[in-house]
């Protein structure tokens, strides 16, 4: 390697910022005490020099990694078919890169995956996890505790351990459902079938208490468990047109068990919304709005629930870094939803 193509040095930046070396390091690797003019220096000297700080180093002095795990509790094949996880990642992604942490993603193919995640995380390559679609027997919980990795959840977490409360981002997934059957019952609808999403997670739990909220004297028959894919709400569909071929109205745990169940209306020769009205939940637009007809849903940011997963995530880290008091973040976030009117309902 060439001088003019040499990696710039810490000791290249202190001698252009006029520094002596324990101060550039010391600016680079985000250490205090220095005065605020030599910190400008150092800073423009990395920017001319180009200087990329080494990692291993820069850890030895934070005692970070700036690496973030994201875990997702489901297969690759359902993680990339489903536009619900590139949401979340998109805004986990984006705010950890404002941060300059990297976003490592694990995700789990079957209960031996478990132990390997568990294993990387009690490694020390992280500096903490972001983990969501959590199942309610799933162990991951007790392995990333046992690993000793600050955590913050997506979902309303569904174990209870005796151990203080998990950091939590959630939406109103109860109250969301709600508005939805109301809008039906609003509609004129009174034979309102649910297709629920599986019912080891707490997001379909909660769906599900929220139809019953309002349908309290529902017929057991009108509810099907699916699994949150088109597949499964073709499967739940024809089930409850056999069971209950006067149903008038539909609410499904999401946005993608509706385009399933929208297909087989319109394979049965049920007019939507005239014969039978939709509603889905989530509004992802790439779905939502090329179903025929257009989905009417409830809204939840989930762009937004991944950047505050992120968020509070890195808040705790700077508190264990600077030793102070953890009481001003919050221990559970839960965004509200909103109706979304299109054709189907």
């Amino acid at each position: 390697m060439t001088e003019t193509t040499a990696r710039p040095t810490l000791e290249a930046v202190a001698a252009r910022a006029g520094v002596s070396r324990a101060t550039a390091s010391r600016v680079v690797n985000g250490g205090d005490g220095v005065r605020e003019p030599l910190v400008e220096r150092v800073r423009r000297a990395v920017d001319e020099l180009g200087y990329v700080p080494n990692q291993a180093a820069r850890s030895l002095v934070t005692k970070r990694h700036d690496a973030i795990a994201v875990v997702i509790a489901e297969p690759e094949t359902r993680v990339f078919a489903d536009p619900f996880f590139a949401l979340q990642l998109r805004g986990i992604s984006k705010e950890l890169t404002v941060h300059d942490s990297q976003l490592v993603l694990l995700l789990t193919e079957g209960r031996d995956d478990h132990a390997r995640v568990g294993r990387y995380l009690a490694g020390g390559h992280v500096d903490g996890a972001l983990v969501f679609s959590l199942h309610l027997d799933d162990p991951l919980p007790g392995l990333i505790q046992g690993a000793g990795v600050p955590t913050v959840f997506g979902g309303r977490p569904g174990w209870s351990d005796g151990t203080p409360g998990p950091v939590y981002v959630d939406s109103d997934n109860r109250g969301g459902a709600r508005e939805a059957v109301r809008h039906l019952v609003g509609l004129g609808r009174t034979r309102i079938a649910h297709i629920a999403g599986a019912l080891d997670q707490t997001s379909a739990v909660d769906r599900l208490d929220g139809f019953r909220d309002v349908m309290a004297d529902a017929d057991p028959r009108m509810v099907v468990e699916s699994d949150f894919t088109p597949a499964g709400g073709e499967r739940a569909m024809r089930e409850l047109l056999d069971r209950c071929p006067d149903l008038d109205g539909v609410f499904a745990a999401n946005d993608l068990t509706a385009a399933g169940a929208l297909r087989v209306l319109r394979e049965r020769g049920r007019r939507v919304p005239e014969d039978v009205a939709v509603i889905g939940f989530d509004d992802m637009l790439p779905v939502a709005e090329q179903t025929d007809p257009p989905l009417t849903t409830i809204r939840q940011d989930i762009e937004e629930m991944g950047r505050l997963m992120a968020r509070l995530l890195l808040r705790r880290l700077d508190r264990s870094t600077t030793g102070r008091a953890d009481a001003d973040t919050p221990a559970a976030v839960v965004l509200p939803t909103t109706l979304v009117r299109r054709a189907s309902a």
